[in-house]
């Protein structure tokens, strides 16, 4: 039985079909997308087999499709505490939904504005990077720097006090990131974004507005655009974020700033100047949205706190969005969450960290410490012991693909801007990538690190891969 508060994996790995296959398989590239739990996958086949009919039209069956849809929203707003569903847009992608918004926000800046992003993700940075060229804007970078006190080159992090002397008279937009997608180093939001508004009050800037990126953040820790004091922040629910659903993605805009915003829409006979629909050109397929009420239900199912977690209607008795005391069972299924994930982080980084996997050339990239701030991400290069240079990380993973019941990735996962690292790494080819979610288990941590140290033993000419 799990301690009070805990979570029970077992009944968490019960709402997954993949993770009750007759193979069992270890899921270690989460962050690239995670499983979809079963209350999803029932939602989209209800949807596709007995409403899929285009929503707001007056005929019945319409209507029922526009409630569905609706309902989605208001699973995002919960998601995200925002305060209303017109505060939310659909998309395919958080990729597409913040190079939307960025085109939307295009019509409102000008002359000398600039605009701020995390050296890191392209999701992030680069439609505001699109924005600044077309506009002849300046685009500055708070990249990552050095962790103080670690012997390792590439022990690094964001730190704020490198992000506000980017801060002048003339910022205009500050896009961060919540979390890394390679570091798994969460940032306190709320303490980075009162001491962006302090700055920028002193630099006496006009007008400034701040995009949280959560698509690595909202898996592990929960989002609250209203406590944050954010105007815009974007998750994909299929990328380990607020896992485990479909391929979609959304977009908090905050409703004061909707009247702003360029409308991407065609035509349209409603008033759009405080709809979130003028931020959706063309949105996913209607049962993706229907679909993901099935994670709020999945995430309710789970938290130590019991309480319903039927999410068919906005009104029925025992509804979830009418529950006054969803929000507080969220949280506390998110303290579970965080509390299981850092005993997986702790396991794996103590293997890792350890004498042997230094001595061999294992470095993890970010911290390397256990800390509350850290997620179950962990990226790392092996450094040949002669000659200094990081070794492929293709061939480090192509040992774990050989055994055809595991997966982990290599590569720069978009991370394009993390080339500054020093010493210099291809990011093509040297990271490789571990990441784990809440449905992981210490048993294939232990499994991963095994294969690991088999694959090191292949790059130093030790032995042959066991298959």
């Amino acid at each position: 039985m799990p301690s009070e508060g805990s979570l029970d994996i077992s009944k968490v790995r019960s709402f997954f079909p993949s993770l009750s296959s007759e193979t069992p398989y270890i899921y270690a590239d989460n962050a690239g997308g995670s499983q979809c739990c079963q209350p999803v996958i029932d939602r989209i086949v209800d949807y596709l087999s007995n409403s899929n009919v285009q929503p707001h039209g007056d005929y019945s069956m319409s209507k029922i499709s526009t409630d569905r849809v609706n309902l989605g929203k208001e699973t995002a707003k919960i998601l995200f505490n925002a305060s209303s569903g017109h505060e939310i847009t659909f998309g395919s992608s958080s990729t597409i939904l913040l190079e939307n918004l960025a085109r939307a926000v295009e019509g409102d800046l000008g002359g000398e504005d600039e605009i701020i992003v995390t050296g890191e993700h392209e999701a992030n940075a680069g439609p505001w990077r699109r924005l600044a060229k077309r506009g002849g804007l300046e685009v500055r970078y708070w990249h990552v720097t050095p962790i103080k006190g670690s012997s390792n080159p590439y022990a690094v992090a964001h730190d704020v006090n490198t992000l506000l002397p980017l801060i002048t008279k003339n910022t205009r937009i500050v896009a961060i990131t919540a979390c890394s997608n390679i570091l798994g180093s969460v940032v306190d939001v709320k303490s980075v974004v009162k001491q962006i508004r302090a700055k920028v009050a002193e630099k006496g800037a006009k007008k400034v507005e701040i995009s949280v990126d959560c698509v690595a953040y909202a898996p592990h820790r929960k989002m609250d655009v209203r406590d944050w004091d954010v105007e815009y922040a974007v998750f994909s629910f299929y990328k380990r974020s607020q896992v485990y659903g479909p391929h979609i993605a959304a977009l908090y805009t905050r409703f004061s700033t909707l009247p702003n915003l360029t409308p991407l829409t065609h035509h349209s006979p409603l008033p759009l100047d405080k709809k979130s629909y003028k931020l959706m050109p063309g949105g996913p397929g209607h049962e993706l949205p229907y679909g993901v009420t099935g994670v709020l239900e999945y995430l309710l199912s789970i938290s130590p706190i019991p309480g319903p977690t039927s999410s068919a209607s906005l009104s029925e008795p025992g509804s979830i969005y009418c529950d006054p005391e969803t929000h507080t069972r969220l949280e506390a299924t998110f303290a579970a969450i965080a509390k299981y994930e850092h005993t997986l982080v702790k396991r794996m980084l103590e293997q890792l960290t350890s004498e042997r996997f230094a001595k061999r050339g294992v470095r993890i990239v970010g911290e390397g410490a256990a800390s509350e701030r850290r997620q179950p991400t962990i990226a790392f290069v092996v450094v040949n012991g002669e000659t200094g240079n990081v070794i492929s990380g293709k061939d480090i993973v192509r040992v774990f693909d050989a055994k055809g019941n595991m997966g982990i990735r290599y590569g720069n996962f978009f991370a394009y801007t993390l080339d500054t690292l020093n010493p210099r790494v291809n990011v093509n080819n040297g990271l490789v990538r571990i990441s784990l979610v809440h449905y992981n288990t210490i048993e294939e941590v232990d499994r991963l690190v095994e294969v690991l140290d088999e694959a090191l033993g292949v790059q130093l000419g030790r032995q042959r891969p066991r298959l």
